[in-house]
Order: C-alpha cells, then structure tokens, then sequence
C-alpha cells in the first residue's frame, strides 16, 4: 500500500502569503507586495488555518497580530524558503556556468560589443564571454554557438529566432581636425568636391547621401575604397577624408570626440542588427540572461544618442 508523500505541504502561493503577511503585519501590504489582491492574501490565509487546524494570526481593529503558533510556524516557514531560494540559485549558477559564445560581425565586435562585455563579464562573473568575430553566417550546430547577432534585412531563419536589436542611419563623418579645417563654414556641396572615403561592404553609398541632401552626386566620383568599414571609419578619423558612418558603428566614437557628423541630413539604413538563436534554446540560462543583457545596454545606447559638438574654434564674425 503505497503512501502519498509530502501530503501536508500547503500551496507555495499559501505559504508566501503567510510569510509577507507575518513580517508585514498587513494583508494589505503583503498584497501590494505579492502583487494580489487582499481578498487573495485573506483566503491563502484562511485555507492554510483551516489546513492546520490552527489560528495564525489574531485581528484586532484595524491590525493584525501573529499567534504564538503562527510564530513557531514562522520559523521553519522562512527557513524552507530561504532552503529553496539558495537551491534554485545554485541551480540557476550551474546552468549558466562554463561558456558563452556569442557571434558577430567584426565590425560591431569592435565598435560597439568590445566597448561594453566587461560590464557583462563583472556581472556574471561565473559565464566566461567568447566573442567569435566572422563575415560569415554562424552554423549554430557546427559553431558551438550559443547566440549571434546578425545585420540583414530579412531576419528569417528556419528554426531560429530573430529579434531586432538596432536600426541604424547612414550620415558623413571626419575627424575632428578635418571637421575644423572648415572654420566652421563646412555644407553639403563641400562634400562634391571633398576627398571620400568608401566601404564595399554596405548597401547605402555616397549617391544616396547626396540625392537626400538635393545634390545631383558626381558622375565620376572617385575616393579610397576599402573592403572592410572599420578599416574605413579608421582612415576617416585619421584625416584622411570624409566617409559614411552607422549609428552602431560611429555614435560612441562621435561622443568621444573622435569623430564628428557634420550635418543632420540622414538616411535609414536597409540593413539592421537582430540578435539570432536557435528556437529551441530560448529558454536556457545562458541566452536569457544574455538577452536581457544586451536590450539594456541596447536601451542606454539609443537614451544616449549622439551629442552634439563642440567646436574649440571662435565664432564666425
């Protein structure tokens, strides 16, 4: 004949309600913080008393007061709560342990991601960070990868889950000394005629910068080409002329003083950054607390936005 075991244990929501409403003395309080109603915290209550046979908590007007036995209850009470708390915690620091591997373009691996993991990393201090940093798409089963963060314009992947993360506009950049070589009395128009920097990477080009700002672009537009951006946006902030930035890529450097973006005339880039897992991992340690982790720093990014800039010359008389 087999018996039920742990045939006495109340319900964990009964349970809580007892131990906020003993260490607040107020079913209303503990409702507030339980996120319930008091008419819920009164019956939890009332069901455990007529569960134990036992009156835990004395009214009296207006207040309320924990019996003898309710106190003796207490005790153990929170004792087996905190028990649970300490055991779901260790589970939860088993689970994230060990490795995270994340891939990413190497152009926002150095603009953005680098600027910012060692906040990650001293506050998960148990997940050691590997930052894999490829041109090409991740194969999650032969990568070992847990996430990957992807700029596309079309985000559907077969079994993985694709969020957004960040959009981006496309606008000029220079250096500062370049910037102030103007006096001040930098246009648009200027940029016909100015040394130009290029990236064969992206799908926005100086055409199109020129045709937003209602300029007929030159029909034979020459400048430097590079393959990489980052390699670009590297010779733009050392003088060597103007280029088109991305918001991901330029803004920290831009509030830095590294860069300046001359003009406000932008245009919306195609392409944008999604953060891409596998489906079946969504709920795993790992990738929520990565998750969570990357749309607040995200979310500081953008309250941040780009500052405007302050020129060392005198004013224009």
């Amino acid at each position: 004949m087999s018996t039920q075991r742990y045939k006495h244990i109340p319900p964990l929501r009964a349970i809580k309600a007892f131990e906020a409403s003993a260490r607040l003395l107020s079913f209303t309080r503990a409702a507030e913080e339980l996120n319930v109603t008091q008419a819920a915290i009164s019956h939890q209550i009332k069901n455990l008393e007529d569960l134990t046979g036992v009156k835990l908590f004395d009214r009296i007007n207006r207040s309320l007061k924990i019996t003898f036995e309710g106190r003796l209850y207490l005790i153990t009470i929170r004792q087996a709560l905190e028990n649970i708390e300490t055991a779901t915690r260790q589970l939860i620091s088993r689970d994230a342990a060990g490795t995270l591997n994340i891939s990413v373009l190497p152009s926002f691996a150095t603009k953005w991601l680098s600027k910012r993991i060692w906040r990650f990393q001293q506050q998960y201090k148990e997940l050691d960070v590997r930052i894999a940093s490829f041109e090409w798409m991740t194969d999650f089963k032969k990568d070992n990868c847990d996430i990957a963060i992807r700029y596309t314009n079309d985000p559907n992947y077969p079994g993985l889950t694709a969020e957004l993360l960040l959009t981006e506009d496309v606008f000029p950049v220079c250096s500062k000394a370049f910037y102030e070589a103007y006096k001040g009395q930098l246009k648009p128009e200027d940029l016909l005629t100015a040394e130009l920097c290029h990236d064969d990477f992206t799908t926005e080009r100086w055409d199109d910068w020129f045709k937003a700002a209602g300029l007929k672009p030159p029909t034979n537009m020459r400048g430097t080409r590079f393959s990489h951006l980052v390699t670009m946006l590297e010779a733009v902030e050392n003088h060597q002329g103007f280029g088109l930035g991305r918001t991901p890529l330029v803004q920290d450097d831009i509030n830095r003083g590294f860069l300046v973006a001359p003009f406000d005339i932008k245009i919306p880039g195609k392409m944008a950054y999604y953060l891409v897992y596998p489906s079946n991992t969504m709920q795993d340690q790992k990738v929520q607390i990565i998750r969570q982790w990357l749309f607040a720093e995200i979310d500081k990014f953008k309250k941040t936005g780009i500052q405007p800039y302050q020129s060392s010359l005198p004013p224009v008389k």
